[in-house]
C-alpha cells in the first residue's frame, strides 16, 4: 500500500481506540510528508508518537549501523538519526526508537565487543547532541536480523542507556539529565523478551525501576524461537496478563503500541483484536483482590495456598 492508503487505514482506526501511529525515519516519514502526519492528527487525534530509524534493511548496514567499523556507513547511520530527532522536535511526537536489528555478531572468538558497544554509544550520543532535548528508547532484541543483536537483554538495554547519558555534553541534554530527566530509556517489546527466555513482569519492572520505560510493544511468542510478532495474548496469555497488572501498579501511562505481524488477518480486524485483548486483560486484573494479593507477598507464611487460590478463582 501507499503512504497515502496506510494512513487511510489508520484513520479508519480511531473508533477502535487508536490514537497513536508509529512511522520508521526516513522511510515511512520524513520531511516531505511530515504534512500528512499532521493531517491524520487533525483529521483524527491519531499523532505522530514515535520515529523509529530505519537502520536496518538498507545494504549499507549489512555489517552495523551506529557500530559499523566503516566510518563512512557510521556517518550515514548518525544523519539518519540527526534527521529523525529534527523531524520529532518539529512533529512534536514523544521519542525515537533504536532498534538495531543489523548491529551486533556472528562469532564469539575475537569479536571486539567494547570496540563495538563503544562505536555504537559513541555515535547515538554524538546525534543526541545535535538535537538536544529529545529522548530515545533502545530495543533491545536477542537475535535477528543479526545472528546476535549488540544487545540481547533488558539489562544490557538498561547498562547501554545509562552509558550512553554518561556522554552527553550538550548543556541543554546536561541539563535535563541534572533535572532527573532521563533522556535514553527503552522499549521493550514482549516478544524479543521472551526470545530472551526472560520473565516479562520481572524484565519491564527492571526498566520502570530505572526509570527509563520511554514506551512499550506488544504482542505474544513462545519461549525462544524466531521472532513471530503473534496477536497480544494468544500466546503465554497470563504471563502478558502479568505484565500488565505490574505495569498497572507501577503507575505507567504511556502507549502500548500494537506491533503484530498480521499475515492470516485484515489488518483493522487484528488491531481490533489486540485493543480487545489487552482491554479485556485489563478488566480481569481490575476485579483482582490487590490488597489479600499483597499480603500473599508480603505475609507468605500466613497466607498458604491463598495466593493460588485467589488466582484459580479470579483467572
Amino acid at each position: 500500500a501507499t503512504l497515502e492508503e496506510r494512513l487511510e487505514m489508520a484513520a479508519e482506526m480511531a473508533p477502535l481506540g487508536v490514537t497513536g501511529i508509529e512511522a520508521h525515519y526516513p522511510v515511512e516519514v520524513n520531511q516531505e510528508n511530515a504534512h500528512l502526519y499532521r493531517k491524520l492528527q487533525e483529521d483524527t487525534g491519531i499523532r505522530l508518537v514515535a520515529v523509529p530509524f530505519s537502520h536496518f534493511f538498507d545494504k549499507r548496514f549489512e555489517f552495523g549501523s551506529l557500530s559499523n567499523p566503516d566510518p563512512a556507513v557510521r556517518d550515514h547511520a548518525i544523519e539518519i538519526a540527526v534527521g529523525g530527532l529534527r523531524l520529532i522536535r518539529d512533529l512534536g511526537a514523544d521519542m525515537a526508537i533504536s532498534w538495531p536489528g543489523m548491529d551486533g555478531y556472528r562469532y564469539l572468538h575475537g569479536t571486539p565487543f567494547m570496540a563495538m558497544w563503544d562505536r555504537f554509544e559513541g555515535a547515538m550520543a554524538e546525534a543526541m547532541d545535535q538535537v538536544p532535548g529529545v529522548r530515545i528508547a533502545i530495543e533491545p532484541k536477542p537475535y535477528e536480523p543479526a545472528a546476535n543483536n549488540i544487545y540481547r537483554t533488558t539489562a544490557e538495554g538498561i547498562l547501554a542507556a545509562q552509558r550512553i547519558e554518561a556522554r552527553l555534553r550538550h548543556p541543554d541534554n546536561r541539563r535535563l539529565l541534572d533535572q532527573g530527566h532521563p533522556l535514553v530509556g527503552l522499549n521493550p517489546e514482549t516478544g524479543h523478551v521472551k526470545m530472551g527466555f526472560e520473565m516479562l513482569p520481572a524484565a519491564f519492572s527492571l526498566v520502570g525501576l530505572e526509570g527509563r520505560l520511554a514506551h512499550t510493544h506488544w504482542n505474544s511468542q513462545p519461549d525462544g524461537n524466531y521472532d513471530q510478532d503473534n496477536n497480544v495474548g494468544v500466546v503465554n496469555p497470563h504471563e502478558a496478563e502479568a505484565l500488565l497488572y505490574s505495569l498497572w501498579a507501577m503507575g505507567y501511562g504511556g502507549w502500548f503500541g500494537i506491533d503484530i505481524n498480521p499475515e492470516n488477518i485484515p489488518v483493522r480486524k487484528a488491531v481490533e483484536l489486540n485493543v480487545r485483548a489487552l482491554r479485556r486483560m485489563k478488566e480481569r486484573v481490575a476485579r483482582l483482590p490487590h490488597e489479600e494479593i499483597l499480603e500473599c507477598h508480603l505475609r507468605p507464611a500466613d497466607h498458604r495456598g491463598e495466593l493460588e487460590e485467589i488466582l484459580i478463582d479470579h483467572l
